[in-house]
């Protein structure tokens, strides 16, 4: 899709997902037309707000349904895009055995085919990667290698890196292992940022060029109004992505659970920041300008 028809972007959104573990995950423990009935409805409310795409970060064996994604996706007017990548955090519960096997040159081939091909006979094709690791002093062999997977398929196809990671001092290993490729860190989206408690540290990622996710805004608000104001004030607002990290169906549970809208920001956070000086021009900034930025494909 071109990349300017983005328009305003939500980052960090889920749809369905599954937490069974990937040695149990099916697509038959989930009915489309049910999911379909059950999100459908939010995703017309948050178009109200003028949303246009949302990027859908639920990952293989987590119930990763790229044709659910486009019915819901035609039937709201919302372009979805979904990903590629596999998710290792939660000590490797949801990574299929393979990946213990197989080399990061290995597991990019399945990611670059996904991109060249399209994801499981779909045709549909990933618009950005995927991956998680645990937090940790030292990543795990079998996290370094999902970071160099994921640096490698980039490099082959321009998709953005986005990891599920945490505090800064294991996201700064993952950059690392990118900057050794030969990967900027412009390409890295440093995801569930809003965990690090040292906010100096979003001035080392901000100043090397890392993307800073804040995308847990479904679940509460007070910890980024904090956050976001310091962003501003020293000037990395440009490096920050915000998101809800909200929805989602959920097989396990009746009717799919509790859904959690998609709405916290305008409903909530932008009212409040803008008691504290932020204007139209930062949300464009936040909502348009950062998510083109940080998801145009660089080869």
């Amino acid at each position: 899709m071109p990349i300017d028809s983005m328009g305003l972007t939500l980052i960090h959104e889920h749809m369905l997902v599954d937490f069974i573990g990937a040695d149990s995950i099916n697509s038959d423990r989930w009915n489309r037309d049910l999911v379909t009935s059950k999100v459908l409805p939010y995703l017309m409310e948050v178009k109200k707000h003028g949303v246009r795409t949302i990027l859908d970060c639920t990952p293989s064996y987590l119930a990763k349904d790229p044709l659910l994604l486009k019915s819901l996706s035609e039937k709201s007017g919302i372009q979805i895009l979904t990903n590629t990548g596999f998710y290792g955090a939660v000590g490797g519960k949801y990574l299929p055995d393979f990946v213990q096997t197989e080399s990061a040159e290995q597991l990019a081939d399945r990611w670059i085919a996904e991109f060249e091909i399209g994801i499981e006979g779909t045709g549909i094709k990933p618009g950005f990667i995927k991956i998680s690791v645990n937090e940790a002093d030292t990543l795990s062999p079998i996290d370094q290698k999902l970071v160099k997977a994921a640096g490698i398929t980039h490099q082959k196809t321009g998709l953005t890196v986005a990891s599920h990671t945490g505090f800064w001092r294991t996201a700064v290993q993952e950059v690392r292992i990118l900057q050794e490729m030969g990967v900027n860190p412009s390409e890295f989206v440093w995801v569930h940022a809003q965990n690090e408690q040292d906010f100096e540290n979003y001035k080392v990622a901000g100043e090397m060029g890392v993307w800073i996710s804040l995308d847990g805004i479904g679940w509460a608000i007070d910890p980024y109004v904090n956050r976001l104001i310091f962003a501003k004030e020293n000037g990395i607002l440009g490096n920050v992505l915000i998101s809800h990290d909200a929805g989602w169906f959920d097989p396990a549970k009746p009717g799919g659970g509790d859904f959690q809208p998609f709405t916290n920001i305008f409903e909530k956070l932008i009212p409040i920041l803008n008691e504290r000086g932020f204007t139209e021009e930062d949300w464009g900034l936040l909502l348009k300008e950062n998510p083109k930025s940080a998801f145009s494909i660089h080869k």
